[in-house]
């Protein structure tokens, strides 16, 4: 099995904001995709939809300010089962994400693709959380014929 890892630091936002970000529709609107639907407790499933295809998650662990994790269940073949998990932190003025898309079975082509894309979406995230606009689908920056 192989993960996708990144960090990315977000400034003057705390833990407890990015949580949001990450737990609700409107925040997970603003910087992953415009199309989500869902709820996001533990046990609840949140579908999030792209023009070229969707993913459904099952929320399972929802730690407030601490942690969010997500099994796929429905998607691309190579995401089915993986687990999608974000821990936060403080560390002086930032938030710190430690983000891990795991249990890829190989490193295929995709996955790089989908490597570069979660950056971008990061990005995405801490502009949100920085200065109240991110860039979610469908105005993410296309990286290539996946987008």
């Amino acid at each position: 099995m192989v993960d996708i890892l990144h960090r990315i630091g977000v400034e003057a936002a705390t833990p407890e904001k990015v949580y949001e970000a990450l737990t609700t529709v409107e925040g997970l609107a603003g910087w992953w995709t415009e199309d989500v639907k869902g709820s996001s407790g533990v046990g609840d499933t949140l579908a999030f939809r792209f023009p070229q295809g969707g993913f459904d998650m099952d929320v399972v662990d929802a730690r407030p300010a601490e942690r969010v994790t997500w099994r796929v269940v429905d998607g691309p073949q190579e995401w089915i089962g993986t687990t999608i998990d974000w821990r936060l932190h403080r560390a002086d003025d930032w938030t710190i994400v430690l983000f891990a898309h795991e249990g890829w079975v190989e490193p295929v082509e995709f996955m790089h693709h989908c490597s570069t894309k979660w950056a971008t979406f990061l990005v995405s995230l801490k502009a949100l959380l920085e200065t109240g606009a991110g860039s979610p689908s469908p105005r993410d920056l296309p990286i290539s014929d996946w987008h």
